[in-house]
């Protein structure tokens, strides 16, 4: 370095979609991305944390030709990197295995950061695999020095970010698999602002996108300047190539103005180590995408898209988690059963947005009990949707299990075994037809029923992926009304399979809404209708539960944030409805065990979020 001022760079943010094992199909997207970059003029570009691989892969890890294989395509991805600095993540098999980023340029590896800070909390189990790398460090490019870091190393408040910081990093960049919750991204940009504030840098955040079994990856790649402003953020839940302007001499002249530091740097800077020194490519001169910056302009900043409302979001998350489960799985067509109630109509509803129609079937398995009202709505919802409808009424089977059972029930009282079996009848059904025609069938059960083992297991909790496993049952209302008030493309839902990464002037298309002369999606009369399994005449799932609107607040407090009676009673809930929730939760966990896997969109999912035992007598 000479210490002239570093010039204004262009950088590329490769938001991509990558699948878990797929080590050559993740390879091909991420030499696209680092293709459409060059094109589009960048000087550097960012892919997410273990891109090659995809994220988690969990015990894949444990595999030493994974490992190998995994790092032959970094070579071979190197090779093929010219004109560009590429940071790529991927697992390094070193004297131990390190969650790492690749530095490629110039057809080679130039150098590897390996990540500190593992997380081993909720859905991440990375202690179990990786070890910590050794602190920060940075990378001279040209005039300009940028920091490294790998997802959690950006989370915590002082090094390594600070330290990069402190040795001259005036841009830190950040590749990252960050798992969405509701709000996430706001939560996660809140983050990001804080820390180019506090550190006086630019900051590059570059996150994965797509569904992996129960997570969702939203996407919302940020770049971030000095001051905290957000300079270019990518869509939500979508492949996008960001690509922005920076101006790293800004930071400086600010850090030179405010000798508040010059102490700390003092000391930090010898103990941040220096990866490497390459030359930066030129921006100038490169071809440029319609629509596109022209390269090399000084305009700073880039694209800034407008983040999803919260319904919306929760929404979208949805619809990818299950596309994606469905697409990475093979499968060509889903099944479901339905009902009439508000959980298989949004179920439905969800599935068309995600995979289209004509991927959809629908099963109507009216038992005595079913009311005439639910069955219309049921065919009616169907019709609406334009999904085949497969009529398959269970009186008969009923009759039969009750046949086969009548001597060894003699002399007791019909009771929820016979309600179970009507579930179980239906669940048998839709297994069935996975087995002959390769269909997926998604559970309609949503995370109230779960919690209190409010469902019947091999009866309406079988299946092979449960679309509504995380939404309680008001939000399933909630997201009932937001998409019947949709009459157009629904935001943020990009359409058809992932394929090759966007240019920065590409736009993904939107699922169109249902026609506007039919109103909403799904018939008022659904959500208006009083829920129900009718298993049994006249049963409303108030006879057997608080009334949701209690049921889900003392749920959030005892699930979400791990409250005890006496903090629950404290916001103002009944002992009596407190103890019977408690009691249920905890007598359900043997069912959730059992129970499929399903899009996580809260702070704490039943399964890898949420660890209890199911032998258990603490009792709350």
């Amino acid at each position: 370095m000479t210490g002239s001022l570093p010039e204004p760079l262009r950088i590329a943010l490769c938001q991509m979609n990558p699948t878990v094992g797929d080590i050559s199909g993740n390879e091909q997207k991420i030499l696209d991305g680092i293709a459409a970059a060059v094109q589009a003029g960048a000087q550097l570009v960012l892919f997410g944390e273990l891109a090659v691989t995809g994220y988690p892969p969990e015990d894949l890890l444990l595999k030493e030709h994974f490992l190998a294989d995994a790092r032959t395509a970094v070579q071979r991805i190197a090779s093929e990197t010219r004109e560009i600095v590429a940071l790529v993540g991927f697992p390094e098999r070193a004297d131990d295995v390190y969650n790492a980023c690749a530095v490629l340029a110039d057809g080679s590896v130039q150098a590897v950061y390996r990540k500190v800070f593992l997380p081993n909390y909720g859905v991440f189990d990375e202690q179990r695999y990786f070890q910590p790398g050794p602190g920060g460090a940075v990378l001279d490019l040209g005039e300009l020095t940028v920091g490294l870091t790998v997802c959690e190393d950006i989370w915590e408040p002082g090094p390594p970010a600070s330290d990069e910081a402190l040795a001259g990093a005036t841009l830190l960049v950040n590749v990252s698999a960050s798992p969405y919750h509701a709000g996430k991204g706001s939560e996660r940009e809140l983050m990001l602002i804080q820390r180019a504030r506090d550190n006086v840098a630019a900051v590059a955040f570059c996150n994965i996108v797509g569904g992996q079994d129960e997570l969702v990856f939203d996407g919302h790649s940020l770049v971030i300047d000095h001051e905290g402003s957000v300079l270019a953020r990518a869509s939500q839940f979508t492949e996008q190539l960001l690509v922005a302007t920076i101006d790293p001499a800004a930071a400086r002249g600010v850090r030179l103005r405010d000798p508040r530091h010059r102490p700390a740097i003092r000391q930090a800077h010898p103990a941040v180590r220096l990866l490497a020194r390459l030359d930066l490519p030129a921006a100038s001169g490169r071809s440029r995408l319609p629509g596109s910056p022209v390269a090399g302009a000084r305009v700073l900043g880039g694209p800034v898209a407008e983040p999803l409302e919260r319904r919306a979001e929760v929404y979208a998350a949805l619809v990818l988690g299950l596309r994606d489960y469905v697409r990475k799985n093979g499968f060509a067509h889903v099944v479901m059963g339905v009902s009439g109630g508000i959980d298989s109509a949004l179920v439905a509803v969800i599935a068309i947005d995600a995979l289209g129609a004509e991927r959809v079937s629908a099963a109507v398995m009216p038992s005595p009990y079913s009311s005439p009202e639910t069955q219309c709505d049921a065919r009616r919802l169907a019709a609406r949707l334009g999904i085949e409808v497969l009529e398959l009424p269970i009186g008969d089977a009923m009759a039969a299990y009750e046949s086969m059972l009548a001597g060894v029930f003699e002399a007791t009282q019909p009771d929820l075994t016979e309600e179970n079996l009507q579930a179980r009848i239906r669940g048998n059904l839709l297994m069935a037809l996975s087995n002959k025609f390769g269909w997926l069938v998604l559970t309609t059960g949503n995370k109230s029923e779960l919690a209190v083992g409010y469902s019947t297991l091999y009866g309406d909790s079988a299946g092979g992926f449960a679309v509504l496993k995380d939404c309680p049952k008001t939000l399933v209302y909630e997201l009932a009304r937001y998409r019947n008030a949709v009459s157009g493309p629904v935001a943020g839902l990009p359409a058809g399979d992932a394929g090759a990464i966007p240019g920065p002037a590409d736009h993904a298309g939107a699922i169109p809404g249902p026609p506007a002369d039919h109103g909403g999606a799904i018939p008022q009369s659904i959500i208006d209708r009083a829920p129900s399994a009718e298993l049994r005449p006249d049963q409303l799932d108030a006879d057997s539960l608080p009334p949701y609107e209690i049921l889900d607040p003392i749920l959030d407090g005892y699930i979400e944030a791990d409250l005890g009676r006496e903090a629950l009673t404290l916001r103002g809930f009944e002992p009596a409805d407190i103890d019977r929730v408690i009691t249920l939760v905890d007598r359900a966990e043997y069912k959730r065990r059992q129970a499929p896997p399903g899009i996580k969109i809260s702070m704490r999912a039943f399964g890898r979020d949420r660890r209890v035992p199911i032998t258990n007598r603490y009792g709350g």
